[in-house]
């Protein structure tokens, strides 16, 4: 209650500037990867209903914070019960000043009362706000990891519908929002709970003239109907406008290098400028709805406290310190949820809009069940790949499949070479292995790690070090035995701080062979099961794509699955077999040989 943990923090920042190192870790129910978790499992539990509608997405974070919000919903209550009894109080101490008490020591108890009633509201208006602060910490957090493993299994269709702009929107803007709505969630029911005892204290006060009181808060509420639908209206625009904004500055981000060669900067800031110049319209409208709504109800305790006096003066109701002071007092307690009722209907807006549009994204198409994926532990085992009469398309179109008919089985430790001419499916064959490409047609099953190397180097910002471990943790000698089989030893000689120099954005201090071989040597130290490579030596000269042939596929790889997509037809005799993938009347289809004699 007092919040007695922050006490040794606050000594360490007394004594010292505070550092990282300074700081508690969360505790574990805080954490992301554990909330995560536990909104998975309940949303997973939740079986839909026999029209196949999705579980609710609301009330499975209500079912997941269930305690928690009674919890904090019983310190609202307590809150608001707390600050209604001031009135009643100074009521009964006004009446005991004018001779009208009870027994000898009652405006001493009437103190006391006092004491102890703000003290409560004090403690729980404080329990209130940190507890549902803390749960919207909580839901944001698991928000964030839900849409980010969630992008990682979008089909092609739901990517082309969720840009990586509107992505961004939804963690940065909607999971926000939702994160502040446990807060004002309790604002709802409690202000509606603080009016009425309001009313029923100005109803003993003034008698007959709180009707007026309650006219006019009737009238300003149905005033704002309106511009509350209004207000959801332009909020929903307004974020469409936004996504398409943030969707083109992160393309001319991504093409920087492209718009300063060509001088493109003006004509795509034009562009920019007018998206932002229609986001500002809808952003605008919204404010100024808001706005309104704002100014009305913070004027409303006026027009309250003159209504309510104007009726005294009309009904003749007598006016005397009692009555009078406990108005004042009472008017105070109708003007806060008065004036929170705009702050309310706009956060339960905005809160329905987040709602809505991380709903319609986590319910996206995904690519689950394309692929059987299995680990193996031992040597019995069954074949890394096998696919039996498969055909894969990246359209939602069935009847326009990319690749038809493939039968491949690939066994343990066998080097499989794809060739074929440009579009005829090479790369799209791989992908299906990792279960990017929706399958249409017959079986797939993958055993094993797989270890991907895509035709165009991926690179993250931050070392070479960095790059090549991934994650893993450190072994010297794994590590230099990956650096001699990827030729990246002289590289990282060149370089100013060896494999500690930072790789600026997307690799922009290396070459397209550098960035491919420290890719390739992020793959070599994962120890996968299966190395899937699609063209990676055409980066790179021929005499290192021969060492890397040999060094890294025949003695590296010697004991792994490897399918290598290439058109350096000097390695072929190497491989166990070669996939040729040809064109045949519209479609992608395979052949399989045993060696180069054959083919």
């Amino acid at each position: 209650m007092s919040f007695w943990w922050l006490n040794p923090l606050i000594k360490v920042g007394y004594k010292k500037p505070l550092e990282d190192k300074d700081m508690p870790l969360l505790g574990g129910t805080d954490r992301a990867r554990n909330q995560y978790l536990m909104f998975m499992e309940e949303l997973n539990g939740k079986k839909p209903s026999p029209s196949h509608a999705t579980p609710s997405f609301l009330w499975t974070i209500v079912s997941c914070h269930k305690r928690a919000i009674l919890v904090s919903g019983f310190f609202a209550l307590l809150k608001v019960l707390a600050v209604s009894t001031g009135p009643i109080i100074l009521k009964a101490f006004i009446n005991v000043s004018r001779g009208k008490g009870s027994f000898k020591y009652e405006g001493c108890v009437l103190a006391g009362l006092m004491f102890i009633c703000k003290c409560c509201e004090s403690l729980s208006q404080r329990q209130w706000y940190f507890r549902t602060r803390r749960l919207g910490l909580q839901v944001r957090s698991f928000l964030s990891a839900a849409i980010y493993k969630k992008q990682q299994k979008l089909s092609n269709a739901a990517k082309m519908k969720h840009s990586s702009g509107n992505i961004m929107n939804y963690v940065t803007v909607d999971a926000y929002q939702i994160g502040e709505f446990p807060y004002w969630f309790h604002q709802t029911w409690s202000t509606s709970v603080q009016l009425c005892i309001a009313m029923a204290i100005l109803y003993n006060a003034v008698g007959a003239a709180m009707i007026s009181s309650l006219v006019i808060i009737i009238m300003i509420i149905l005033c704002n109907i309106p511009f509350s639908r209004l207000q959801h209206k332009f909020k929903s625009k307004l974020m469409e406008a936004q996504d398409v904004r943030l969707k083109a500055m992160c393309e001319s981000f991504v093409h920087m290098k492209v718009l300063k060669l060509y001088a493109w900067e003006a004509h795509f800031k034009k562009v920019i400028e007018g998206l932002r110049e229609v986001e500002y319209k809808w952003l605008s409208a919204f404010q100024l709805r808001r706005t309104y709504n704002a100014f009305l109800f913070w004027s409303s305790p006026t027009w309250v406290s003159a209504a309510t006096f104007l009726t005294c003066y009309l009904l003749k109701i007598p006016l005397d310190a009692s009555n009078v002071f406990t108005f004042v007092a009472t008017l105070s307690l109708v003007q806060e949820p008065v004036r929170l009722i705009p702050e309310v209907i706009g956060v339960v807006i905005q809160a329905k809009v987040a709602f809505t549009r991380i709903s319609n994204f986590l319910d996206a198409p995904e690519l689950n069940g394309q692929v059987r994926k299995k680990s193996y532990v031992g040597i019995d085992y069954p074949v890394p790949i096998a696919m039996n009469s498969c055909s894969f398309s990246w359209d939602e179109n069935t009847s326009n499949t990319t690749l038809k008919n493939i039968n491949l089985v690939v066994k343990g430790g066998e080097k499989i070479a794809i060739c074929g001419e440009v579009g005829s499916g090479k790369s799209t064959l791989l992908a299906a292995v990792l279960g990017e490409v929706p399958k249409t047609e017959g079986t797939i099953q993958v055993y094993g790690k797989i270890a991907y190397v895509s035709q165009n180097a991926w690179i993250q910002s931050g070392t070479v070090q960095d790059n090549i471990l991934f994650g893993s943790s450190m072994d010297g000698e794994r590590y230099h035995n990956t650096l001699v089989r990827c030729s990246l030893v002289k590289d990282l000689e060149m370089l100013p701080y060896g494999d500690c120099t930072q790789i600026g954005e997307r690799g922009v201090n290396l070459s397209g062979g550098q960035k491919q071989r420290v890719q390739l040597a992020r793959a070599l130290y994962q120890n996968a099961d299966i190395y899937l490579l699609d063209d990676p030596f055409s980066a790179v000269d021929a005499h290192t794509a021969t060492s890397l042939f040999n060094e890294y596929v025949m003695t590296a790889l010697s004991d792994k699955t490897v399918l290598l997509v290439t058109h350096q037809v000097d390695f072929l005799p190497a491989f166990d077999s070669i996939l040729v993938n040809v064109r045949w009347r519209g479609y992608s289809v395979c052949t399989l040989s045993g060696s180069i004699g054959r083919l």
